[in-house]
Order: C-alpha cells, then structure tokens, then sequence
C-alpha cells in the first residue's frame, strides 16, 4: 500500500516538470525575476503555511557554486552531534529523491514522503481558480513540501541548501535565517545566473538578510568585493573564514569527505555550526583563539572570522560526514569506481586532484598492470571540451561515455531518476560529440595522427547487435586509436563492459561491442589486475551508477 502510494507520488511529482524545463521557465521569467519569488510565497500560502512560519525553523542558509552541498553536509553532521534533531534540504538527488529531505541525516520515509507529498499536493489542488489555476514547478514544489516536514517533524534547525543561484531562488523566501554561507565562487548555469565571477557572485550575495551574519570563504578580488557591497547593501555582517589550518593545533582535523578542496567547505561548516550555537544560546562553543591568524590578506575588503578550538562534537561532526558521490570510493574486488559529480571546471580540477592521489595511492599491482577508465557525461550548456582536457592528465586507457539513463528503457521504467526533457537521441548525440571532443584533444596534445576516424555522423550510428535488439553505438569506419573511446547507449552496459564479470553486483556485458578497441580492451579488463575507473562529469550520471553498483541505494 504505501509502495504504491509513494510510486503514485513520484509519478505525479515528475510531472510538475524537471529541471530542464523549469529553467526555460526561469529564463523567460527573468525580465521579472522579483515575480518568481512572489509566486512561491503565494504557492506556500495555498499549501497551508506563511512565509513567517519558516522563521520557527532556525535555518542556515547556504549558496554557492562549488561545495555547498558538502559544506551543508559537514555542517548538518556538526550540529547532530550534539544531540540537537537537524533538517537538511538539498538537491538534486542521486538515487531517490527522498534524498532531498532528509531528518536527522537520513532521508525521510517513504511513508513521511507520500504522507507529506499528497498533502502539500492536495492543498494546492484544492486551490486552484482562475487567479491562480497553476502548480509549482518541480524544485518549487519540493522545497514547500521540505519546509512542512521540518515544521511538522518539529526540527530543532533546518539547513537548506540553495538551488541555483540565491537571490531568486524559491529557498530565498526565507526571511530570518540565523546565519548565511557562501561556498566557493566559480562559472555555472550561466544563461541563468551571468557569465562573469561578478554577476554570480551578485546573485550568490543575494541570500544575506540584514542583521543576519554571513560567512564567506577565500573567493577571488572581485567576486568578494561583490559579495562585500551585497552585504552592505543588505546590513548583513560579511565575514571572512580563516583556514582549517588555523582550527588545527597539532593534529590534523579528520574529514569524512576526501580531497583537499574538501578542507575550505569543513572550514565554512564549523564557522556556520558555531555561529548557529551561539546565536542560539547554546553551550560548548569552542574557546576563541588569541593567535594571529596565518591567513592575513593586506586590505582585506572583508574581515576575517576569529578562528577557534574545536569542540569534540565539531570534531566527530567532521570525521563522520557522509555525502553520496563526491569523492567516493567504492573497492568492489579487482574494480574500484571512484565517484564525484564534479561538472564545473574548478570542480573538475579538484576532482583530478583527489583522484589522482586517491588512485595513485593504492599499492600497485604486484604485475603492474593497471587499466584506468573514465566514465564520462555532460549536460546542460557546460563547456565539455574544457571538462575533458582537464581531464587529460590522469592518463586513461579508455574513456567511455553514455548518457544518464541507467537503461536504454530506463527514461521510462526508473520514476525516481526520470527527466522528461532529455530525448535519447539528445543525449547520445552530446555524448558522440564529447567522444569526437576526447579524441580531438587526445591527438592536440600527443600532436599524434591516431588514424582519424571520418567525422561521427548521427545517421548510421544506431545499429541493434546481431544477438539481441539492443542498441550499440558503432561509430563508421572506426580505426584504432591510441586511447580508445566508446559510446554506449545506456550506464548498464557502460558498466558492464567496464567491469567485464569482475564486479559482484554487475552482471557480465552481453554479447560483443561492434568497436575493434572493445573487444580488445574486454581481453585488457579481463585480465588486469587492477581496474580503476573514475566517474565524473555529471551528478545524475554519478546518481545512475550508484544505483546500479549499490542497490541497497533503492530500497
């Protein structure tokens, strides 16, 4: 009964639209952009609550290009270690999006979210009329739907994560948050939020509220001018964090995320958790320390934060943070997926970093030999050329890519990742242009002539396999090449293919890949004795393999 309840209310919710189509909305609504916020508060009404309501919630309000979701994360984890009862609002979901609402770390019920889902629903259903005949969008909706939980399930606090953006993000109805945070700055969503560092960082400081303290982290010379003139516009206290270096004494803090660009959001979280403490009349705070800061920048435009002693729940908080596919590692005997849903160019950068330390790190074959596979996709108006060749230097042997679906019949079957604006000749077409663009720079930066294979055409490329009527992606005349590449038209059968009957929770690949390099490259996989396979690009197509290579992800 609620298996079939929650299905219904996954159903119905996909079809108040998905992302893309709710940011063609946001784009035409920009001339008025002020209006978007006006039609949440107006959605929240008809469901039952007013926008006062939320100030009952103790929030903690984070935006940011890079990093806020795992700074949300270090932060929630920090402050449950106390003992306190946290909410936590995030997006977007890697396998079920009950992950976006989550209680006390974990997310709610299925039972709590069809139980809250046909409510919120309901409402809004019941008041439509002429005035008012629409339903909020896909994000919209949630977002309501994740502050009546958190009232309902009485939280002692909420940290809700922004969307996209800040100032006209629906989150930004929240009128008295306790205190802000402002992740790392770079270039996203673009056709949304500007092309420069200092059009986004406008809209980033766009969350601050007067009186409300607001902490930033290092970010370039002019985005934080930009964020310091939103702050005095907006009367809101705009700090600077010091380094986590400055919170350590002797020993290093743990971290429950890996990577060194991890270092910087942990730093943000314990500034956030401890401003909420205090803000809050709580106890146990950390002692203030008296020591000149390391991280001094002559004529700062914006002050720096005291650094202080971490508490031991600060700590554990810290060292017990979990956050699905950044940085993760998943050892599944001889193949080791390394997971991050990098899809910036900064972000990218970081990811390189820790894989590379992270691959390099493990002990090498006692025979050395070792394949390396990226697993790629991009989407949206990201600049996949820029993603790929900062991906260059970690060496692959193959690099596969295929698009999100998890199933070639998955943009149907799979509810809880569906996307109603992706076609499958979209998607396979983009990922035939990143596999064109891989080659191409393969070739710039060996200056080697790998046999150019004839430029990719779309028509002739979908062929079904002899064996079964599936579809491979044959690109013509293919020749080999020096690293070679693949499309396939699903992430099970790129994941297949990758792991070749290695990993216990993928079944073996099915029938043989028409590409030469794939049946060569299954004889390498088979036989190597270490398979590292890093995939990035895209949080959905992280998402999509997670549920293939953790089912209890789904359950």
């Amino acid at each position: 009964m609620i298996k079939d309840m929650y299905k219904d209310a996954i159903r119905t919710l996909n079809t108040l639209q998905t992302n893309a189509s709710f940011l063609e909305q946001v784009k035409r609504e920009r001339g008025d952009p002020q209006a978007q916020l006006e039609a949440m508060r107006g959605f929240l009404e008809r469901s039952g609550l007013k926008v006062e309501d939320l100030d009952q919630l103790n929030i903690i309000h984070v935006t940011g290009t890079k990093g806020k979701g795992s700074t949300c994360a270090f932060t929630e984890c920090i402050l449950r270690s106390y003992g306190l009862k946290t909410g936590f609002y995030s997006s977007p979901h890697l396998v079920q999006v009950r992950e976006r609402i989550r209680i006390n770390g974990q997310p709610i019920s299925r039972e709590l979210f069809s139980k809250y889902f046909w409510l919120v629903y309901n409402r809004l259903e019941e008041t439509k009329d002429p005035a008012h005949g629409s339903m909020p969008a896909y994000f919209r909706f949630l977002t309501i739907m994740a502050f009546h939980v958190f009232l309902q399930e009485k939280v002692d606090l909420a940290v809700v994560e922004v969307g996209i953006g800040g100032a006209y993000d629906c989150t930004n109805i929240i009128r008295a948050p306790v205190v802000c945070g402002v992740s790392s700055l770079g270039i996203d969503h673009t056709s949304i939020l500007g092309d420069t560092m200092e059009k986004i960082a406008w809209q980033k400081g766009g969350i601050f509220k007067p009186g409300v303290p607001a902490f930033t982290v290092a970010q370039p010379e002019r985005p934080l001018e930009v964020l310091r003139d939103r702050a005095q516009e907006r009367e809101c206290p705009l700090y600077l964090c010091p380094e986590l270096d400055d919170f350590e004494d002797r020993d290093a803090l743990e971290l429950g995320l890996a990577g060194s660009h991890q270092r910087c959001n942990a730093a943000l979280a314990l500034q956030l958790a401890r401003t909420w403490l205090q803000r809050r009349g709580c106890w146990g705070l950390g002692e203030l320390k008296e020591m000149p800061s390391s991280t001094v920048l002559a004529g700062r435009p914006v002050p720096l934060a005291p650094a202080f002693q971490p508490t031991d729940a600060m700590i554990q908080g810290l060292r017990d943070t979990e956050w699905l596919g950044r940085t993760q590692v998943l050892p599944h005997g001889p193949v080791t997926w390394y997971l991050d849903g990098a899809h910036t160019t900064s972000s990218i950068q970081a990811c390189v970093r820790w894989f590379r330390q992270a691959a390099l790190g493990q002990d090498k074959p006692h025979d050395g030999s070792e394949v390396r596979v990226l697993l790629f996709n991009a989407t949206g108006d990201r600049d996949t050329a820029a993603l790929l060749k900062l991906l260059l230097p970690c060496h692959f042997d193959y690099a596969v890519f295929c698009p999100n679906f998890t199933q070639v019949t998955s943009v149907t079957s799979n509810a809880d990742q569906q996307n109603f604006n992706v076609t499958v000749e979209n998607a396979l077409t983009r990922c035939l242009e990143n596999q064109q663009t891989w080659t191409r720079l393969l070739e710039e930066k060996g200056g080697q002539d790998p046999w150019l294979p004839a430029p990719l055409r779309v028509g002739g490329l979908l062929q079904p396999a002899p064996s079964r009527g599936t579809l491979l992606l044959v690109p013509p005349s293919p020749r080999p090449l020096n690293a070679p590449s693949l499309v396939f038209p699903c992430l099970a059968q790129a994941l297949r293919w990758v792991a070749q009957g290695r990993d216990p929770h993928l079944a073996a690949p099915m029938g043989a890949h028409p590409h030469p390099a794939a049946s060569s490259g299954a004889v390498l996989l088979r036989e190597a004795a270490a398979v590292r396979v890093l995939v990035t690009g895209s949080l959905h197509l992280v998402g999509g393999a997670l549920r293939l290579l953790d089912p209890a992800l789904s359950q």
